[in-house]
């Protein structure tokens, strides 16, 4: 034999995730490529002296987990020890919160600020008991009077600060929020610390931009993270000159730079596609073209390691603060609305039509960020007209978050062959919350997989970390249930979706997503070792057991990145 295998996987369940879904028991990996699938007879001939031989015992062999939809610079630096953790479960209410805050003022240097990440008033006890309580400065300013603090949420549409951030910052009564954005106030007009949307860049533009280091540090514990989940590859969804002012600069150019430095070093333990971000929210369709233009066409010397795919833009909010933009009115009324530059309706649609149709011309893949009802046609019908203008075979344009698509945006996206980026782990987490802004029917509803999938709209799957923790298997375990993280209800049951389908949306779809599923994505010769070991039968596993199946092995490109099984 002249080339043996440098690994043999044996006795266990090999799922391709090929057209069929075909099962196999074995599986043999050469140089980085996959070279053999099949039975132990299939693989035999392979091993030779040097040859890693895994008997599976049992376990499930499946391809690396392609998470379509990942912040990972930003989620570095949203987790401890970069910064305080106010998730759930880590805290449930605002005394909660506030008393983080206070143990971190007594260790950090008088006047340094105070970042925390993941707060959800679905999940404080007193924004549950009591919907008008909203977190305040007021909570902030007494365990905190002399240190600046600033607390994202979950979200990242919102940002919590006390008053020696706005005193800071230079924000009170008078100060009027860009487009897009908002300065909440009480009763008697003064900020409450709540920023939403495009206010929060007032925060972001006061506070120093991450260093070089703390971008790479940030960006190496999210690779460890991610190794350790079986996940080896993500997209990295808005890097560029509209990030610049987004959580210190994580989305912002020079994260692009040190994604570059640590590919250089071979530090890059899973392959990352990037959309570019040209502009932020509530930009006009003029700037939107000028910042396009600048940005020219950046290349990367292994683009199957690092790979630029297209642009990103910003079409409106989200739910929980209201400003996705919807056909019919949220509970206690208004409709949000799109969050491009403009003064109506129609300038705004307008707007968002000539940035798509201008990046679609330009030959770009285009990810665009909307979530509700109406903002979703408006971007699909979008799609749609740019492709009639100007032609282009394949395109593979698609939607993020896609909350609330509707039966009109799948025919548009499917007719194209256009796609949807859905979020099951943020289904998991806000399904019990949303019904207070939608009404049980919509929030039942939102990320509808069932329809999509049967629509014939190619459907990829993301964790929008650090939004939510990148666990791939909460997502397909939410995806077959649909049950909420709160309370365990269920959560629109018409919309569940099978085990091999959910698995589709975090590989081969994903990998279609990024235009390598002829080279990534499922386990078939020829193809990149890119794997993920799962200890048990996951084809017999209960849906609610899969998230605690533990991933034992991941491998990318061949090169073992996560091992216990020698632990």
């Amino acid at each position: 034999m002249d080339t043996y295998a440098d690994l043999v996987f044996l006795g266990g369940r090999v799922l391709t995730v090929d057209a069929e879904f075909s099962v196999a028991s074995a599986l043999a990996v050469t140089g980085g490529t996959i070279s053999a699938v099949g039975g132990r007879d299939d693989v035999a001939p392979l091993i030779g002296p040097g040859t890693r031989v895994v008997d599976l015992r049992g376990a499930t062999l499946l391809p690396g987990i392609n998470d379509s939809h990942l912040h990972g610079c930003a989620f570095g630096m949203a987790t401890p020890p970069l910064s305080l953790d106010l998730g759930h479960p880590t805290v449930s209410s605002l005394a909660d919160v506030t008393e983080a805050v206070r143990q971190a003022a007594g260790r950090v240097p008088g006047g340094r600020w105070i970042t925390g990440h993941g707060w959800d008033t679905g999940y404080l006890d007193e924004c549950v008991s009591d919907p008008s309580r909203q977190p305040s400065r007021h909570d902030l300013d007494a365990v905190s009077p002399d240190h600046p603090v600033v607390l994202y949420s979950f979200s990242g549409h919102a940002t919590w600060v006390n008053s020696k951030a706005l005193e800071l910052i230079g924000i009170d009564r008078h100060t009027v929020a860009p487009p897009g954005g908002a300065v909440v106030v009480d009763a008697a007009g003064e900020p409450t610390g709540l920023l939403h949307e495009g206010a929060q860049a007032l925060v972001q533009n006061a506070l120093p931009p991450l260093s070089r280091q703390e971008r790479t540090d940030a960006i190496r514990s999210t690779l460890a993270t991610l190794a350790r989940l079986g996940v080896t590859s993500y997209t990295e969804p808005g890097l560029g000159p509209g990030g610049d002012g987004i959580m210190r600069g994580a989305l912002g150019t020079q994260t692009l730079d040190v994604y570059r430095r640590l590919l250089a070093d071979g530090e890059l333990t899973a392959r990352v596609g990037v959309l570019l971000l040209p502009t932020g929210m509530a930009s006009t369709a003029e700037e939107f073209a000028r910042a396009l233009t600048a940005l020219g066409t950046p290349g990367d010397a292994d683009p199957r390691r690092l790979a630029i795919h297209g642009v990103k833009i910003f079409a409106d909010g989200v739910v929980p603060n209201k400003t996705a933009w919807m056909h019919e009115p949220y509970v206690g009324g208004g409709c949000g609305s799109l969050c491009v530059g403009g003064e109506s309706d129609a300038e705004r649609i307008a707007g968002i039509q000539a940035m798509i149709r201008h990046a679609h011309a330009a030959g770009h893949q285009l990810g665009v960020h909307v979530t509700g009802d109406r903002a979703i046609d408006t971007v699909t019908d979008a799609f749609a007209a740019a492709a009639a203008e100007h032609p282009r075979p394949d395109a593979r344009h698609y939607v993020i978050h896609g909350d609330f698509l509707t039966a009109h945006s799948m025919k548009v996206l499917a007719a194209h062959g256009f796609g949807v980026n859905m979020n099951p782990t943020i289904k998991w987490t806000v399904a019990d919350m949303e019904e207070e802004f939608v009404g049980a029917e919509r929030a039942a509803y939102a990320w509808p997989y069932r329809a999509a999938l049967d629509a014939g709209v190619r459907v990829a799957s993301g964790s929008d970390a650090p939004v939510t923790f990148p666990d791939w298997r909460q997502g397909v375990a939410t995806m077959m249930l649909r049950e909420s993280k709160a309370a365990g209800r269920v959560s629109g049951p018409e919309q569940r979706i099978g085990l091999a389908e959910a698995l589709r949306t975090y590989t081969i779809d994903a990998a279609w997503q990024d235009f390598a599923d002829d080279w990534k994505g499922s386990l078939e010769p020829g193809k990149v070792a890119d794997l993920c070991v799962l200890d048990g039968d996951l084809l017999t596993a209960g849906p609610h057991d899969i998230p605690r199946m533990p991933v034992a092995l991941t491998v990318m490109d061949g090169r073992i990145v996560h091992d216990t099984l020698r632990d």
